[in-house]
């Protein structure tokens, strides 16, 4: 008589493998039919947008669209009555996200008005019109004896390079820099031209106007190096990222966060307007006030103020 011969356990490792062979095509199964689902052809067009991949089907359910009206609630819940006139203006320069109120409102620039001779000075150097290494003499009736700076406690004689002048009109605020490159260097109708040629509508730099919407035109254009190329970019940038008043947009931010700035100060007057650069964000933000009652107070909320939109960008 013979006898077969039973391999121990084979049975159960053969229904090991069949189970494992069933689940595997279950999911197989599972995947083709989630494919076909999203990624059917369609003879429909629907957006001119590429396919952004598999995960944006599921990014809705996990991230929500920034709606400005929340900031904006936030924004005017916290001011309150504590300010007269005012401006805020926020802008992601990644998305469509535009937060304004009261953007096209003229007012007084102050020391943001600046802004505008620095772009047209980097321009018309990209143009090969002016050399930055080229050499002005202070004379007497240059001197702005008013405000912020240091060059006007300089002797009548003292050279500087124009590359000089625009770091302190810029960095210290230096308003005899300004005037010397705004008289002198450039001209104030060639900057007033410049500035329209830009869009910048609602700004008149001979009566020291502008507006807020003017000035985020204008920050994005210089930060996205469309008035001039890399290098001179990076240059102006480098001027307005360690300013000498850290009191408003900065004051309360991470201290890895970059900031663009540039401050304006006058009678009843507190501006400031920059491009935030954290690691999940870059927006710009602008803040012009006027008939200030408190400048210390007006001063802390601002800095609040900068510190709710950075939360919310975030």
């Amino acid at each position: 008589m013979m006898y077969e011969t039973i391999e121990p356990f084979a049975g159960k490792k053969r229904g090991r493998i069949s189970k494992n062979v069933v689940i595997f095509s279950i999911f197989l199964c599972a995947a083709g039919f989630l494919f076909f689902f999203l990624y059917k052809p369609s003879t429909t067009i629907v957006s001119p947008l590429p396919q952004k991949g598999m995960f944006s089907f599921f990014l809705p359910i996990f991230f929500q669209k920034k709606n400005p009206e929340d900031l904006e609630k936030k924004i005017t819940e916290t001011i309150g009555t504590t300010l007269g006139q005012y401006s805020i203006v926020v802008k992601d320069l990644h998305s469509d996200f535009l937060m304004s109120i009261s953007a096209d409102d003229v007012f007084t620039g102050t020391s943001v008005n600046k802004l505008g001779i620095l772009g047209a000075l980097y321009y018309l150097v990209q143009k090969g019109d002016i050399d930055l290494d080229k050499k002005i003499t202070l004379q007497e009736g240059d001197i702005q004896d008013y405000g912020t700076g240091s060059i006007r406690y300089d002797a009548p004689g003292t050279t500087y390079t124009i590359r000089t002048l625009a770091h302190l009109m810029i960095q210290k605020s230096d308003n005899t820099a300004a005037f010397l490159l705004g008289r002198h260097v450039i001209g104030m109708e060639k900057i007033q031209k410049l500035i329209d040629s830009w869009g910048m509508a609602q700004t008149d730099m001979e009566n020291n106007k502008t507006s807020n919407a003017d000035i985020a035109l204008l920050l994005e254009k210089i930060y996205r190096e469309k008035v001039a190329n890399h290098d001179l970019t990076f240059e102006m940038l480098s001027f307005l990222k360690d300013g000498t008043i850290e009191d408003r947009i900065p004051a309360q931010l991470p201290k890895d966060t970059i900031i663009y700035h540039k401050t304006g100060n006058g009678v009843g007057l507190l501006h400031d307007v920059g491009i935030v650069v954290g690691p999940k964000t870059t927006y710009y933000i602008g803040m012009f006030t006027s008939n200030v009652p408190n400048e210390e107070d007006t001063i802390r909320l601002l800095a609040v103020l900068s510190r709710i939109v950075y939360d919310f960008m975030k």
